[in-house]
């Protein structure tokens, strides 16, 4: 890869998966409907088509599916429709595929279905598929999202026609990957209209569908979360790692715990209280962490509980002030109360607490205060 190429990460596309639906080539199958059930009445009619699309996810449906509208005009059918996914560009898998079925509805009898095929969104080089693409349909057969896919729109390498092939040239020279050389491309597109008429007789059916384009070619690559990585899950007793979105966050419950724990009205209850022998060696040791530790929940709620009977320690200030829940408005203005009472702290102690995290006005007057008399 070019070290100066530029491209986009699929990761960071946070746009729904486009794509427009063109026209419809080749020659409809027959109808297998015996003599006896046809209306003579809609011989002549013209078919009317849609088509119906679906995403599918490492070969799972993901979505619901969306039709075209009904078109009727005659052949060539021409749909030209905008088709956007719920699903966005930065969700999607290396393997997701999207599977388009053309159905006729001007058999009276019974929905006829003309054919189906899939294609890969990525290519083999895991890069994002722009522009037309031409996919032949399976006649008679429902497009396949199962992965690998039974009905595939592209078609092999050693089955391609000579137009197919100009096709794949054409759509390099629309996206700028050929150079346009005028006088020359006349000439080009001429002879190419030519192998069209003779080849349009004994072509197969294909839809061609255009993709979005970007500035930038967008490049798969997965999300630090995936949610549609399935685990292998199986009967037996393996352990199977299972992505749980709750971790890392906090439990609701705790915090309503420690909401009614930290309440004024334990502040009567725990005015009175005193700490154990073992809670007064739990609160010893915490006294003695360097003032850059993070105190731990435990940690926070032990020194809240026993804070009035911790007024009388200098140390103990700064570790409680790390406990306070400023973000409480109650709890602040009770832990500011508390501060104006407590002894005054050393200026060691005071320089631990310049920090960010401490943005009351009441708390720098206490770090200033032994600061400005110990000079």
């Amino acid at each position: 890869m070019n070290g100066n190429e530029r491209f986009f990460l699929s990761c960071d596309i946070n746009l729904p998966v486009t794509f427009r639906i063109g026209s419809l080539e080749g020659s409809l199958p027959e109808s297998n409907v015996c003599a006896s059930e046809i209306d003579f009445t809609l011989v002549n009619q013209n078919p009317e088509l849609y088509c119906e699309c679906s995403l599918y996810i490492d070969g799972a449906k993901f979505g619901l599916p969306i039709r075209t509208r009904l078109e009727s005009s005659g052949l060539p059918i021409c749909w030209n429709e905008l088709i956007t996914l719920n699903t966005k560009y930065r969700d999607l898998t290396a393997h997701a595929q999207l599977a388009i079925t053309v159905w006729d509805m001007s058999s009276s009898t019974h929905e006829g279905l003309v054919g189906g095929a899939t294609v890969l969104l990525f290519n083999r080089k895991k890069s994002l598929k722009t522009g037309k693409q031409k996919l032949r349909l399976w006649p008679g057969k429902e497009a396949d999202g199962s992965f690998p896919s039974t009905t595939p729109g592209k078609v092999p390498r050693q089955e391609r026609s000579e137009l197919e092939r100009l096709e794949k040239l054409i759509n390099k020279y629309e996206r700028g990957k050929i150079q346009r050389i005028d006088w020359l491309d006349i000439h080009t597109f001429k002879a190419i209209e030519k192998i069209k008429e003779k080849e349009s007789e004994t072509s197969h059916m294909s839809l061609l569908v255009d993709f979005c384009s970007f500035e930038h070619r967008v490049v798969f690559q997965e999300s630090v979360i995936n949610f549609f990585t399935h685990s292998p899950v199986t009967s037996t007793n393996e352990l199977v790692t299972v992505w749980d979105p709750e971790v890392g966050t906090q439990n609701p419950s705790e915090l309503k715990q420690l909401k009614l724990a930290r309440s004024l009205a334990r502040g009567i209850i725990d005015r009175d209280l005193k700490p154990s022998h073992i809670e007064r060696r739990s609160i010893q040791r915490i006294l003695k962490y360097p003032p850059t530790r993070t105190l731990s929940g435990d940690e926070r709620q032990l020194l809240w509980k026993f804070r009035f009977s911790l007024m009388s320690e200098k140390k103990a200030l700064t570790k409680f002030l790390r406990c306070v829940e400023w973000s409480d408005v109650q709890e602040a203005k009770q832990a500011i109360d508390l501060m104006g009472k407590w002894h005054t702290i050393d200026v060691t102690d005071a320089l631990g607490l310049l920090s960010p995290v401490f943005e009351s006005e009441e708390v720098n007057i206490c770090i200033s205060t032994p600061l400005i008399q110990s000079i």
